[in-house]
């Protein structure tokens, strides 16, 4: 029987930090489904923009959101009208004070969860999977990723049996704690059915 341990869990507290960043005691669950229906409205509403994470903070009633973004200009828009129709569509979701901080991200093409998002969008192009996830290894590579690991799972090519395919390039050692992995995971909506997109992309070793 497989022990799968999601790899960013595996290392909170030594190499991560959590993407909610507080503490609750009995209204730990309501605060928490919140974060879940924030981090998901935020995703469908800016999708695009290429969103390699939302990490949110708390501090008594008042509430930071911090989204790192591929394509910030899209989220913020001109002189920033954009990025207040986020908030003021956040603020219908909390009764905390919302302050949105937009991030950008250096390297989209070694983030994994953007990664695993492109090859789903791809695929649901009726792209050839194999040409896709080769070219998004060989971009992550290129950009500094020490090893990088890519499972498809599904009706592949519209196939009719499901299966399981991956490639690997360079190292991914998921089994040291010490190793900055970071993960990735998407859906890719088929007429054949859903194809589960995962991606690890190994960053080197925090001392």
């Amino acid at each position: 029987m497989g022990q799968k341990v999601n790899p960013i869990g595996l290392r909170l507290g030594i190499t991560k930090r959590s993407v909610s960043q507080w503490y609750a005691d009995k209204d730990f669950k309501d605060k928490l489904i919140e974060d879940q229906k924030i981090r998901k409205a935020i995703k469908a509403k800016v999708y695009y923009a290429g969103i390699s994470k939302i990490v949110i903070e708390r501090k008594r009633k008042k509430m930071s959101i911090n989204i790192y973004a591929a394509m910030p200009g899209i989220i913020i828009g001109r002189k920033g009208s954009e990025v207040e129709k986020l908030k003021k569509f956040i603020k219908g979701l909390t009764k905390s004070v919302v302050t949105v901080n937009i991030k950008d991200v250096s390297k989209p093409e070694a983030e994994a969860q953007l990664i695993a998002e492109n090859i789903a969008l791809q695929i649901e192009k009726r792209m050839p999977y194999r040409r896709v996830i080769k070219k998004a290894a060989f971009l992550a590579m290129k950009k500094g990723a020490e090893g990088i690991k890519i499972q498809l799972a599904g009706k592949l090519g519209g196939a009719e049996m499901a299966r399981t395919e991956w490639m690997k390039e360079g190292r991914i050692p998921l089994t040291t704690l010490r190793a900055d992995i970071d993960y990735g995971f998407a859906e890719s909506l088929t007429q054949a059915g859903v194809i589960g997109v995962k991606v690890w992309v190994f960053k080197g070793m925090v001392s």
